[in-house]
């Protein structure tokens, strides 16, 4: 049984690091396979490894879904460039891998081309949603990379 929890963390950690590109839940499924490893006898995690990633994967989770937000609005985009980045984001998780990176690229552009007819306002904006988008993934990948390093950390100490 021990072999089984082990080798379900570690394809559940692997999931994960690749849903932090992907549209799928990256981060959670990572924290789940660490949770699942720890089941064996082999691996024991700290109190604090398991809480301190706990609490970075719940924030890095909530915080993905605002970061393209804000980035459309640190390029100067309006409400309607945030609005339309969120659509998007929601309407490019259907559309494959790159679904959400063109969604929320598509979104800014529209709902800011929507709220002033001015292409140059409308791209800036869209790319600042990008950018966002980018380091989303960014943040999420690093995340489920250290839990992947972690966990084999543990393995063989």
């Amino acid at each position: 049984m021990e072999i089984f929890w082990i080798v379900l963390g570690f394809i559940l950690i692997l999931i994960g690091t690749a849903g932090a590109v992907l549209p799928l839940p990256g981060p959670p499924l990572s924290f789940l396979g660490m949770l699942a490893a720890q089941q064996s006898d082999r691996i024991n995690f700290s109190d604090e490894v398991l809480y301190g990633f706990g609490i970075v994967t719940l924030t890095i989770t909530v915080l993905d879904y605002f970061i393209p937000i804000w980035g459309a609005k640190k390029f100067g985009g309006t409400k309607w460039g945030a609005y339309g980045s969120a659509i998007g984001l929601l309407v490019g998780i259907f559309l494959g891998p790159f679904g959400l990176f063109i969604g929320a690229f598509v979104g800014a552009f529209i709902g800011e081309y929507l709220s002033d007819k001015n292409h140059n306002k409308a791209f800036r904006a869209a790319f600042g949603s990008f950018l966002g988008l980018l380091a989303g993934i960014l943040g999420k990948t690093l995340l489920c990379i250290s839990m992947l390093i972690t966990t084999i950390y543990y393995l063989f100490i």
